[in-house]
């Protein structure tokens, strides 16, 4: 004969549901299964030394049959010895208010209320009657809505808080100092018939919410006609349902872990006003398999929209597929405004419209030994601050401040120091010809007309703005982009190009090294 207790009992040490001495919030609608639920608890709190406390909320939506459940479980719990609080919540509002399902709104009512009595009483651990029905309904529901491991693993034995996402005003109060409580399940590997069997063997005379029997309801059509008729095809389908999810959630750590590593690896988060933004390196990003690909896109969006509780399949699989094979500047979307955009060493998950938080990340760097430009250069107090605003004399040879940290730093060297045609590995330095120069050298922004001789064009000139382009820097930097200007012009345009009028040649025989630093000693 089949023990309810002793399985329960199992099932809590099995998953470490539950820690001796601790105290527990049992929520309890008064229907059969939080009734066996809290009957259960109350018998294992003695040999745990449990301190239960139930807690029920009226959702608003039933009238006196809602006042009358409130009433049964505070009598309930009264006559166990129990404390308990009864909330209530304007549901139907809630769901106006925010645009939601009364199903979706009622679990983030219950969540928040559960939540915060918890808060109140110094529990760390909720308990809930989700049972083995309820997960194979859950695990059909998400295959139909369409979901990936993690929706397709239905519900966990216990679960942070945290990791709920119940609207934008639901984050939980801290219990107990920084930690939210957990959700734990003891019957989730219960059947219903089981605990319909417990409540009659123990007298219990449970709650009946006839709007379980709502068929205009999701779940209670997948419930009443949906599974029945896949019950023809094969009469242990539940059976099978859970025990999909109890495989899947195995297969779900498993991948979990590899895209923790691939995050800490190849991700960067800016925090910025709007709430940040991820950066992936792109290599690296499209070097991976495409689950951990698609798993590091779905990452970013939950790491930037906390809240949004389903991602739009559609919108991650196009954006994968764009970031694998499309090419800069190229953009998709993804949800809830988010954007991901492509650079030329990173991939950008963003505000849509928003500049970028980190200035560089989209400019490719020449040489053999590209260095990137550091993150903050050029970036004002505010944050988002121009290259150069206007020009800067320097002192040549010395070090002139830039201001955020930031030098320009003149060397004078010999001829023997530097050979003709060399190429400064850091594309912050230069090495330029002192004579052709000169010694009156300033750092500005473009300005209306600019023309540039680059390196490698035959000497021939073109437009500035042309040649920007060309390189693909990206238009929103062209303005305020930094350019040395000596006596013959435009000598190099900050970690692009050096002008070929004012390369060091075989006829060389003086020479500036020019570098832009940040920092003690620290090279651009």
């Amino acid at each position: 004969m089949f023990d309810l207790r002793t399985a329960v009992r199992q099932y809590i040490r099995r998953y470490d549901l539950l820690q001796r001495g601790e105290a527990v919030v049992v929520g309890v609608s008064g229907g059969p299964d939080s009734l066996c639920l809290l009957h259960l608890l109350h018998a294992l709190a003695g040999e745990m030394a449990l301190r239960l406390h139930v807690a029920h909320l009226n959702h608003g939506l039933r009238g006196a049959e809602a006042d009358a459940d409130a009433e049964f479980v505070a009598g309930y719990a009264a006559a166990l010895g129990l404390p308990y609080t009864i909330g209530r919540a304007a549901v139907a509002a809630l769901a106006e208010a925010g645009r939601l399902s009364l199903e979706e709104a009622a679990r983030q009512a219950r969540y928040r209320f559960l939540a915060e009595v918890a808060r109140s009483v110094g529990a760390e651990t909720i308990a809930v009657g989700h049972n083995a029905d309820d997960q194979a309904e859950t695990v059909l529901m998400h295959f139909l809505r369409g979901s990936g491991l993690s929706g397709l693993r239905g519900m966990l034995p216990k679960t942070p808080l945290g990791e709920y996402r119940l609207g934008e005003d639901a984050a939980a109060a801290p219990v107990s100092g920084s930690h939210l409580p957990y959700i734990v399940r003891p019957l989730l590997a219960i059947p219903r018939r089981e605990i319909a069997l417990y409540c009659a063997e123990h007298g219990l005379q449970p709650r009946f919410d006839l709007s379980n029997e709502d068929t205009t309801f999701f779940r209670n059509r997948l419930r009443h006609e949906l599974l029945p008729i896949l019950e023809r095809y094969n009469p242990a389908i539940r059976e099978i349902l859970t025990h999909t999810a109890a495989v899947l959630a195995g297969d779900h750590q498993i991948v979990h872990s590899a895209i923790e590593d691939a995050w800490s690896r190849y991700a960067r988060v800016y925090p910025t006003p709007e709430g940040g933004e991820v950066y992936f390196d792109l290599p690296a990003w499209r070097a991976l398999p495409l689950g951990l690909q698609r798993g590091l896109l779905r990452a970013a969006i939950h790491r930037l929209r906390a809240n949004l509780r389903n991602i739009n399949w559609e919108h991650v699989e196009r954006a994968v597929w764009l970031c694998r094979e499309g090419t800069t500047g190229q953009k998709a979307t993804l949800a809830a405004g988010l954007e991901v955009e492509i650079g030329y060493r990173a991939l950008r998950v963003g505000p849509e419209g928003s500049p970028p938080a980190a200035p560089d990340w989209f400019i490719p760097h020449p040489g053999p030994h590209p260095r990137p430009l550091p993150q903050n250069w050029g970036r004002g107090r505010g944050g988002g601050g121009p290259l150069l605003a206007g020009p800067r004399p320097l002192l040549v040879p010395g070090r002139t401040d830039l201001g955020e940290g930031w030098r320009a730093e003149i060397i004078a060297a010999d001829r023997r120091v530097v050979p003709a045609g060399l190429t400064a590995a850091d594309p912050w330095t230069a090495f330029l010809d002192a004579r052709a120069v000169g010694a009156e050298l300033t750092l500005r922004p473009r300005l209306p007309g600019d023309r540039f001789q680059p390196q490698g064009m035959a000497g021939h000139h073109m437009k500035l703005n042309e040649f920007m382009i060309n390189v693909k820097l990206p238009k929103a930097l062209r303005e305020r982009w930094p350019l040395l200007v000596g006596a013959g012009g435009i000598a190099w345009v900050c970690g692009l190009r050096v002008a070929a009028w004012a390369a060091v040649t075989a006829h060389t025989e003086a020479i500036w090294i020019v570098k832009l630093v940040r920092g003690e000693g620290e090279e651009a």
